[in-house]
């Protein structure tokens, strides 16, 4: 009796530990990108437009003038003020006010909202003309932020002054999904003219790149799910732990000769 009992044990955890050892394998095609990639033909045209300036959008303004005591004047400040000008990280950032103007020297207000960075710089240009001749404006985005959050090696708020940052350099900037980050259960949070939009994103999918929402916009929040298998956001032990830990009590136990 006593040997059919340890034989049933013996089976038992057997089966428990192979249960776990199947449980704790991820199938290689929800840990890769592109899984279509060899039924792809031809090129993907991506349809976004350049993104246009926004309230509150931060802007590098650069004034470039062969009179150096022009450039002196528009470019030397080196302090950042909300709603004003300065520099940031070398660049001098305007804030876009609720009403889509920037503040800018001697000029006064501009209305640079719904404009393309180059409509803005050539705007900029003709309202400075009145004052000073000869000059050339560069106009960019900077202190973008996006949000990365869920199974990416490290979550946080990051920077960037890219006009097109893709979904891919974004979560980049996280340092990448984990192991059990779900490629194909990514979350685009978007705020779209006083609308909060939600987009669910397929990594896996290389169609993904012809899509409006392939380019993160500054202030987007991205969301790594979870494998619906297993999850290393929710237990502090991992498979790894558990196995150990049950393969260390079947050898005790066989060790000990289970007497009953």
């Amino acid at each position: 009796m006593a040997y059919i009992k340890m034989n049933s044990l013996r089976l038992t955890l057997l089966v428990t530990l192979l249960a776990l050892v199947a449980g704790s394998c991820v199938p290689t095609s929800q840990l890769s990108y592109f899984n279509d990639i060899d039924e792809m033909s031809g090129q993907i045209v991506n349809p976004r437009t350049q993104k246009i300036i926004r309230p509150f959008d931060k802007l590098y303004v650069r004034v470039l003038s062969i009179d150096l005591q022009t450039s002196q004047i528009f470019n030397a400040s080196d302090e950042l003020r909300m709603g004003g000008y300065g520099t940031l990280a070398g660049l001098i950032g305007y804030l876009v006010d609720e009403d889509g103007n920037i503040n800018f020297p001697f000029v006064g207000k501009i209305q640079v909202a719904s404009l393309t960075t180059a409509e803005a710089a050539e705007k900029i240009q003709t309202a400075l003309s009145d004052y000073v001749s000869n000059t050339s404006i560069v106009v960019k985005y900077v202190d973008n932020q996006v949000t990365v959050m869920g199974e990416v090696m490290r979550q946080g708020v990051y920077s960037f002054s890219q006009d097109k940052l893709n979904i891919y350099e974004a979560l980049g900037l996280g340092g990448g999904l984990t192991r059990y980050g779900d490629r194909k259960k990514i979350i685009l949070i978007r705020n779209e003219d006083g609308r909060v939009m939600h987009y669910r994103l397929n990594l896996s999918d290389s169609k993904i790149a012809s899509k409006s929402y392939y380019y993160v916009m500054p202030n987007d929040v991205i969301v790594v799910e979870p494998l619906n298998a297993i999850s290393s956001s929710y237990s502090n032990i991992t498979y790894t732990t558990l196995l150990s830990t049950i393969s260390t009590a079947i050898a005790v136990l066989l060790f000990a000769g289970l007497r009953f």
